[in-house]
């Protein structure tokens, strides 16, 4: 129970600031866990035969909306860590590459992050 003095910790305070043990860092493996991720939303629009491959645009073909951008990112961060940071990611962007953004782009900058909380 949460008083006026007192405020609960933030699921980001308890995410992992390392790469779980498990997380891969191959394309191919974080492509196939971000694209369940995907299937999982697309699931709730009834848009489960889709296929998501590193082409894939997430506005032009997944149909998304930001909302769905800021699920995505809690997803991840959840999956891998604070190392994976999608608001940070999308913040070096510009609003055209936002738009034109594909799932291998991000597939990318995840295997960077880990690959890099690794060498740590």
């Amino acid at each position: 129970m949460t008083t006026a003095n007192q405020t609960a910790p933030s699921p980001a305070a308890d995410a992992p600031a390392e790469a779980p043990a498990g997380a891969p860092a191959d394309a191919p493996a974080v492509l196939a866990e971000i694209s369940g991720m995907l299937r999982t939303m697309l699931d709730e629009y009834g848009l489960d035969d889709i296929e998501v491959t590193m082409e894939t645009r997430f506005t032009e073909d997944l149909e998304l909306e930001s909302i769905d951008l800021v699920a995505l990112a809690g997803s991840l961060e959840a999956r891998y860590g604070r190392q994976v940071n999608f608001a940070e990611f999308v913040a070096g962007l510009e609003l055209d590459e936002i738009i034109d953004l594909t799932v291998g782009q991000l597939v990318e900058y995840v295997v960077r992050c880990l690959r890099a909380a690794r060498e740590r």
